[in-house]
């Protein structure tokens, strides 16, 4: 980085010297020229005239130097420096120093040209810092994630080896590597979509389609899950309520929710689904009747990563709610949580007004 540094300022330096002297013969020139003029159109004699001429000529090489330097002076004062300053500090931006913040010439809001450049550079690299510190946990936590799992798997296989195992042993210890088996791919599974959905890689593809039926199928993906757990399901659907919308990111949406609803919920709770059409949206209803969200896990539900209730970490990788959220927003919705610690949380989905491909 020095070395190339150094060659940028020897560029430089040679540079500025060549377009010194061809500024200071430019000068020199054109003074000449004036005064030659000068002394054309004066009556001098000729001993006069050859008097003058040395005079005059040293005068010239004086006025431009002086001229030249004062010139010089301003350029580095007013252009050459403020381009250096500006100019260390996109090395260390471009060296991956974001928090670097470049010192303005007067102030933040002068109207000098260069104030106005460095503020813009200032913000970016305020921008590419959070960006830095966001994937930095980014990874930090896609590889705790992925190691929990990958452990458990090892520590299962390695009983699997001994050799004073009972059956029932056996089948619980594989009974763990499956589910661990099948934490780690749903992890994968939404970390992909997750990417695809932040770096706008995914367009919804809207077509008219029965909502109503939509949460039906989805639900009944959960049939073993809930009824392992003998948990009560209470639906309300109005059955004829169409939407135009992508079917497939909003099958996203209720897959997490009803999964968090399922996984929440204590045995023999009670899970409630209400799919509702009014005037200028449709609302869809998950309640279930869990340990609930606490005021300040509240505002993080959305994270990634986040799990508020870590006696269900076990069970989830904090990805789920942020993919629900992401899907929302790129279809245009919204969505809210109420809920009470100690008797449940009911997510509540606001779905764009019922339009119809006819409508369009």
């Amino acid at each position: 980085m020095k070395t190339r540094a150094d060659t940028r300022n020897r560029k430089k330096f040679l540079f500025n010297f060549w377009r010194f002297l061809i500024f200071f013969a430019l000068m020199a020139f054109v003074v000449t020229c004036n005064l030659v003029l000068f002394l054309h159109w004066v009556d001098l004699s000729a001993e006069e005239m050859n008097a003058a001429v040395p005079i005059t000529f040293l005068n010239v090489i004086i006025l431009t130097f002086i001229f030249s330097i004062i010139d010089e002076i301003r350029r580095t004062l007013m252009v050459r420096k403020p381009i250096a300053r500006i100019q260390a500090g996109l090395d260390k931006i471009m060296a991956g120093n974001f928090k670097t913040q470049i010192p303005y010439i007067r102030n933040e809001n002068s109207s000098n040209e260069f104030d106005a450049i460095i503020k813009g550079i200032n913000e970016l690299a305020v921008e590419l810092s959070g960006v830095e510190t966001l994937r930095t946990d980014f990874i930090s936590n896609v590889s705790h994630e992925l190691k929990t799992p990958l452990a458990a798997i090892q520590n299962y296989g390695t009983l699997l080896h001994e050799d004073a195992l009972s059956e029932q042993q056996k089948v619980e210890y594989a009974k763990g590597i499956t589910e661990q088996t099948k934490r780690l791919s749903g992890l994968i599974t939404n970390i992909l979509k997750l990417n695809r959905l932040e770096n706008q890689q995914i367009f919804p593809e809207r077509k008219q389609y029965n909502l109503a039926e939509q949460i039906r199928e989805c639900l009944l993906l959960f049939e073993q899950s809930w009824e392992n757990k003998n948990i009560h399901i209470d639906v309300e659907l109005e059955d004829e309520t169409y939407i135009y919308e992508d079917a497939e990111l909003l099958s996203i949406v209720w897959n997490n929710l009803f999964s968090n609803a399922i996984k929440f919920t204590d045995f023999g709770g009670t899970i409630g689904i209400k799919v509702k059409k009014e005037a200028l949206h449709i609302t869809v209803e998950v309640s279930d009747s869990g340990c609930g969200i606490s005021p300040e896990t509240g505002k993080h539900i959305f994270d990634k990563f986040y799990q508020g209730n870590t006696s269900h970490a076990v069970q989830g990788n904090g990805l789920g709610l942020t993919l629900v959220k992401r899907v929302i927003d790129i279809v245009g919705g919204d969505i809210k949580v109420q809920s009470t610690v100690g008797e449940g949380s009911t997510f509540i989905v606001y779905l764009r007004e019922n339009i119809t491909e006819n409508n369009l």
